[in-house]
């Protein structure tokens, strides 16, 4: 059975109109990013300059489900329509039902999927970058490129202005159950981009003993990743926040938005970390920082070990932690907290490491 998109939680949902649109309704953009949390925030930017170029549409977002008090807090879509994929693939079909859309922006991918994918809806007009041998006009795809600047690179060919620094969305009202904690998060959905958990402890218990209070994050199916580092740490249970399943976004946002600094591998959270505009340490291995870290702020910092300037030298997906994850130390990690927040809050201050001069760079390689 047929469902028309369904509004997005939260404040600023336009009502579903589905195939029942009445006559002189406002027109709908349709807009593909069936992805993860990560995805969604560096996509940020470009849906909030489509929501600008046309204030007079409803910007209709396809994504997964999941990810329906996420896309509510951005503040940029009306409306949600719910996508089911494996992992990153394109859906193979969207529920979309009433007339095509006015416009549809392909921010998904660069693959005929995705394109096919809409175009079959018949939109009136479709954006999205060029591929050789296809009749899609648009901008040429470029492999090494910062994920939001290539989105906003593509609406500014359309002549739609798209800022890559447009990034940050407000902070949830709810207070933070551990306002001014060091969030450590130690999962990751690859295990290339999953540093040892050991390594994660130590740092956790470094940072403990020296006066900060420490909370682990975790998300579904992470808790023996997360009490691991734990105990490994000191900490009790309750310092382990999800696992069983994922932290509520709402709850999730609060402890980072209210975080004193957050520590955690090229994933989701550092992306939301970034989007509140809270301090992080980034440890990247198998994708450089240039195409998905931190803009270059002192508040943001990033650790990477490169053998080659390849912005991709490893799988983002593989199924063992990448040699350049590896490389990272705990005293590097250590260091980098010190750098990006200052002294600990706790009568023993931080503890005292030498930090590498290759390596630590804020808001990564530019």
């Amino acid at each position: 059975m047929n469902r028309s998109p369904r509004p997005a939680a939260g404040a600023g949902a336009a009502p579903d109109r589905g195939a029942r649109t009445a006559p002189g309704a406002r027109p709908r953009l349709l807009v593909l990013r069936a992805l993860g949390l990560g995805d969604l925030l560096t996509a940020v930017p470009a849906l909030r300059a489509l929501r600008r170029a046309h204030p007079g549409h409803e910007l209709v977002l396809a994504a997964p489900g999941r990810l329906a008090e996420a896309v509510a807090a951005t503040g940029t879509v009306h409306t949600l329509l719910p996508t089911t994929a494996a992992d990153r693939a394109v859906p193979d079909r969207l529920e979309w039902t009433g007339p095509p859309p006015d416009l549809a922006v392909d921010l998904h991918g660069n693959g005929p999927p995705s394109h096919r994918l809409l175009a079959a809806l018949r939109p009136a007009r479709l954006l999205a970058y060029a591929r050789p041998g296809e009749a899609v006009p648009g901008p040429v795809w470029r492999e090494d490129e910062h994920e939001r600047g290539r989105w906003c690179r593509l609406l500014r060919w359309y002549g739609i202005p798209a800022d890559p620094g447009d990034l940050r969305i407000p902070p949830p009202a709810r207070p933070s159950p551990a306002p001014g904690a060091v969030v450590v998060h130690p999962g990751a959905d690859a295990a290339a981009r999953r540093w040892p958990a050991r390594r994660f402890a130590a740092v956790a218990r470094a940072l403990a003993e020296a006066g900060h209070r420490v909370v682990i994050t975790a998300g579904a199916g992470e808790a023996p990743l997360a009490r691991a580092v734990a105990a490994g740490a000191g900490l009790p249970p309750a310092a382990v926040l999800g696992g069983t399943g994922d932290v509520p976004f709402p709850d999730l946002a609060a402890v980072l938005a209210h975080a004193r600094v957050v520590v955690v591998g090229d994933t989701g959270p550092a992306h939301l970390a970034t989007a509140l505009g809270t301090p992080s340490v980034v440890l990247f291995g198998p994708v450089a920082p240039r195409l998905w870290g931190p803009p270059p702020l002192h508040r943001h910092r990033v650790l990477w070990h490169p053998d080659s300037t390849a912005p991709r030298p490893g799988d983002a997906h593989g199924t063992r932690p990448d040699p350049r994850l590896l490389r990272i130390g705990v005293p590097e990690v250590l260091a980098a907290v010190a750098a990006a927040t200052g002294p600990a809050p706790g009568p023993a201050g931080p503890t005292t490491v030498r930090r590498p001069r290759t390596t630590l760079t804020p808001g990564g390689r530019r």
